[in-house]
Order: C-alpha cells, then structure tokens, then sequence
C-alpha cells in the first residue's frame, strides 16, 4: 500500500505531502486547486512520461516521492528488481520510490535509496499501483482491452492454456518459415548440388593422391634432362667407387702406406682415413643406386605430362594444391549430403507442422472453451453489478467468437469452424451493452456514453479484484457524467472495493467522497513564492469533512442548511459501510 507522498514544484503544487490509510481515501478540492496533480504525481512515479511542462513555474524541478509498503509475501517479480537493483528495504517493510523531472525536460529516477532506470521503477511500482483514467475508460472500448479483462478474470487455468498455446504457435510459425525458406531455395539448392556432383566425379575420375602433383615436379625435371643427369651420375660414381683409379682404391692405398710407417705419428692417421672410407663409400653406394633407379629412356615422359596436366585442372578449380583439392573433395561431400534431397527435409518439415498445427488447435480449442465459459460468468457478475450502479435494465454481454482465418498459413479448425491462430488465440473478445431486457446487445465503443463506460469499468473492477487485494487501486474521477443515485451506488462499490484494496479516488461528488474512510482536502491559496498560488494537502477530521460536504454539495459552505445536508448524507454513508 501506498503509506506516504510528497510533491514539490509539481503544476500548481509548490509543496505538498501527505499519510495515506487503508481503505477508501477521498481527495476532494475545488477547480484548479490541483487534484489531477496527485494522480500525476503517482503517474510519474509509475514510470509516466515525464513532462516538462508539469514543473511549477519559476522552478528548477519537480519532485515526487512515495513510501510504499510491500506485500508480506511479494511476488517474484519485486523481488528480483529490489536483488537487481540492490533498493534499500526499511525494517518496516516499507521502499521509497523518488521521481525528479528537471524543468528542460531530463527525468531521474530513485528505487529505495538508488538510482534506476524509470523503467525499472515503473516496473516495481506497475505491481503496487493500478491507476485508472478517464483515458483507462477509453481504453476499455478496444478489443484487446477487453480480451485482457476476460483473461485476467479467467485466472490461472486459462493463463498456463495461453501460455502453452503461444509456446506451440511459436515453434509452428518457426517450422513454417523453415518450409517457406526451403521452398523458395530448393531451385537454387539443385543447382548448387548439381555442381558438387560434377565436381566430385572429375576428381573421382583424376583420383588424385596426396602429394602427387609435388613429387610429378621432381620426375618430369629428372626425365627431362635424364641424359646429362645420367653421365654425371655415372661419371661422379666412377671416380668414388669405380672399379681402377678411383678415390676408394686411392684411399686404400693410403691406408696402407700408414699402416707400414715407422712413425707413429703417420699411424695416429690411420683411422682417419677409414672413417674417409666409409663416407666415401657411402656416397658410392647412393650414386649406384640413383643410377639404378633412373629410367633407361624418356618414354615414359609424355605419360607423366599428361597426369601432371591433369592434376593442374583441378588445382586451377578447387585449390591450390592437390592436398586442397582432397579438401574440397571431402567438404563437397559433406554438403552434398545435405542439400542433395532437399525434398526429403520439405516432407520431414510438412509432417511436423501438420503435428504442431494439431497441437495449437487443441490448444486453442481449450482457451475458447475457457474463456466462453469465463465470459458468462464475468458478464453475469458485472451486470448485478451494474444493476446497483443505477443502470437500470442494462446488462453486460461478453462475446467470444472465432476469428477468422484470412491466412491460410495460420489456419486452425475449431469445432469445426476455420480460425485464425494469432498471437492471444483465435478468439474475438467483443463487449456489448444490452440497454434493457431482450434488446441486442451492442458494441459499448459505441452504445455507452461517458458516465456509463465509467460505471462499467468500475462494476469490472469490482469483479475483478474480488480474488485478489493488497495493491494500491486509483482512480482519477471514475465518477465523471453521473450523479443522484448513481453516484451513492459508486461510492458503495469504491467502499466494497476498499476492503481488499487500499483505494484512492479524485472526485468531485459528495454521495462518492462520503463513503471513504479517509479524506484529504486538496485546497489553494496565495501568498506562496512570488505571490504565486499553491495548493495544500490536509487530513480532515469528521468536522471538517461535513464542512467539505456541504461545500461539495451545493456551494453550501457552514450554513446550517449546508452542513444538515451533509450530516445526513455522511451518516447515510457510514450506515451503509457498516453493513457491507
């Protein structure tokens, strides 16, 4: 609930601050004295678009600031802000909230103790505060309104179905834009596998091997100049290891002149020039074996040409190299693989979205049935309702029909019926206002008048909150284009309402503002800043209260008249309270 505010610089409101009660709290005050102001003020810190122009003039800002005290058990979604933002909670249970609108227009925004993003203190507050407006009753006459209204009367069941049935639409629009994307690329998906399969059966035909084309270099030089290669080879092979007057036969002579000195020192050599030996006779053994390796012609070159060209037509498409080319190969498969039947994917996509569409219609099927049933009672409930907001014979119809299916991508069967399957179900959620006893029922956007949209949504929010309380309900003059008996019926409901709800209204009515529980004066006068008028927010007592009434009711002031008038409708009032 809401336990305190504070204006400062707000409109005609150069400071101003108050307590507020459980129950029913009455802001009453003549024109201009700037009772909007307080439901502007509540705006604002609701996350309200802040507006320059608000701020008092001469002034530098604007400031409001309320104490709101939690739920014992508050609901998941404050409690993940009050941990994310790190608000300082008071023992009490109690956060402040702050909002500051500078007069060029900048916003700031504080969450118990700590700056916040307005969206962020809108967030927490949005589930403390229920602000209704005469634009909240305009609000009423949309479609999607009164969808809401139907669901949130509709409880728990019928959410976790609206939930389920978005869950599965959304998987169904997913696999429709797979079909549709698949659809409209199978062209180009045939002809892209076209061209991997002629890729691959060229390298099939070719077989490449790794490192092939590398090692066609070194035989193709070889076998070019195979000639001049063998007469060095021979040559070179001759003179290390041939078989007279070669460096083998030299060094063993050598060795054996060492080996018969007399001088030490020329035997000491001696293992030198076997470790020469082995080395040359090492290099003798490779230069037989080269030449016992090379071709005894050059025939074979033009074979060997041709292969080579035919790994360079693949190197000159695939890669750089012949290792490339295999990993193109291999990669080419992979994708094959994927796109070569593109039709086998389409049909596997059909099949799971005839699956799908099945499962959102029985989704949808069950949301219409709940909320068919839903609507019977609700319009039942709002016209009793109604009956006692001095309606006369009017009645509240709630029609659920099916919408329909304008896109067949979209379409659901229903009982038998084609539906659309939109984002809230394939349901139409129509408010009609029956103007008396076997009369059609007609659309409100356009059979209701002002003061009767205001007592609709006044009889749903009664209904409405009969399962819930404990959140802070206002409401800026729901009472506007009524009055007599209509106005006490109003303030009766606003009363019941009060016992779930802490409920604050703005009115201009006596028969409204008699049935609270509390009453705060919104007054002006002079003498303020500059001689600029400002308003005053004070607590009135039941004195004071019947002098407010009787002002209310006629312009009466104290006179005796007046405050006889008054004294009767206040103890009316607080009888009818007792026996709610």
């Amino acid at each position: 609930m809401l336990e305190e505010l504070s204006i400062t610089s707000l409109g005609v409101v150069e400071s101003a601050s108050a307590e507020f009660h459980p129950g029913f709290t009455a802001l009453t005050g003549e024109t201009g004295a700037g009772k909007t102001m307080i439901v502007t003020s509540l705006r604002l810190l609701s996350g309200g678009r802040a507006d320059a122009g608000r701020v008092r003039t001469g002034d530098d800002r604007a400031v409001v600031e309320g104490r709101f005290r939690l739920p014992a058990e508050h609901g998941t979604t404050i409690a993940e802000l009050l941990d994310e933002t790190g608000a300082d909670v008071d023992d009490d249970n109690t956060v402040i909230a702050s909002r500051t609108v500078n007069a060029d227009g900048r916003s700031r925004a504080r969450l118990g103790g700590r700056s916040v993003p307005v969206g962020t203190l809108g967030a927490l507050t949005g589930e403390l505060l229920a602000i209704h407006g005469q634009n909240d009753q305009l609000r009423l006459i949309r479609g999607d309104q009164q969808r809401a209204a139907l669901d949130r009367y509709a409880g728990d069941a019928a959410a976790k179905t609206l939930a389920k049935y978005r869950q599965a639409r959304d998987k169904w629009v997913r696999v429709l834009d797979e079909l549709d994307r698949l659809r409209a690329d199978s062209r180009e998906m045939a002809q892209e596998a076209d061209r991997l399969r002629f890729g691959l059966e060229e390298i099939d035909a070719v077989k490449p091997v790794p490192g092939e084309d590398a090692e066609l270099v070194e035989i193709v030089r070889r076998l070019t100049d195979l000639e001049d290669i063998r007469s060095a080879a021979s040559q070179a092979q001759g003179i290390v290891a041939g078989d007279t007057g070669s460096v083998v036969d030299a060094l063993g002579t050598v060795r054996s002149l060492l080996e018969s000195a007399a001088d030490q020192a020329l035997r000491d050599l001696r293992p030198r020039i076997e470790e020469a030996l082995a080395v040359v006779g090492d290099i003798g053994d490779e230069l037989t074996g080269f030449l016992a390796g090379l071709p005894d012609d050059a025939a074979d070159l033009d074979s060997l040409l041709t292969r080579q060209a035919e790994l360079k037509s693949l190197t000159r498409k695939y890669a750089a190299d012949v290792d490339g080319v295999l990993e193109w190969q291999e990669q080419a498969q992979r994708r094959l693989t994927e796109i070569d039947d593109p039709q086998s994917r389409i049909d596997e996509l059909e099949a799971s979205s005839r699956s799908i569409r099945d499962e959102v219609a029985a989704l949808a099927t069950k949301l219409h049935a709940q909320r068919s049933k839903a609507a019977k009672s609700l319009a039942a409930k709002v016209s009793v309702e109604l009956a006692g907001l001095a309606m006369g014979g009017s009645e509240l119809a709630v029609v659920v029909s099916l919408r329909p299916a304008d896109d067949p991508r979209l379409a659901v069967e229903i009982n038998g019926t084609q539906a659309h399957a939109g984002g809230h179900g394939a349901d139409v959620v129509e408010f009609g206002l029956v103007a008396h006893k076997g009369a059609a029922p007609l659309p409100i956007a356009k059979s209701a008048s002002g003061g009767e949209l205001s007592r609709v949504m006044l009889a749903l929010e009664v209904v409405l909150a009969e399962p819930d309380s404990g959140s802070v309900m206002v409401f800026d003059e729901v009472d506007a284009g009524v009055g007599g008996g209509a106005a006490v019926q109003i303030g009766a409901r606003l009363a019941r309402l009060a016992r779930r709800h802490q409920v604050i209204v703005v009115t201009h009515l006596p028969q409204v503002a008699a049935f609270a529980d509390n009453h705060l004066l919104i007054g002006k006068e002079g003498g303020g800043s500059a001689g600029r008028q400002r308003s005053t927010l004070t607590a009135l007592d039941r004195g004071a209260r019947v002098s407010e009434l009787a002002r209310m009711l006629a312009g009466l002031g104290d006179s005796a008249t007046g405050r006889a008038h008054a004294e009767e409708l206040l103890q009316t009032a607080e009888a009818a309270r007792a026996e709610q």
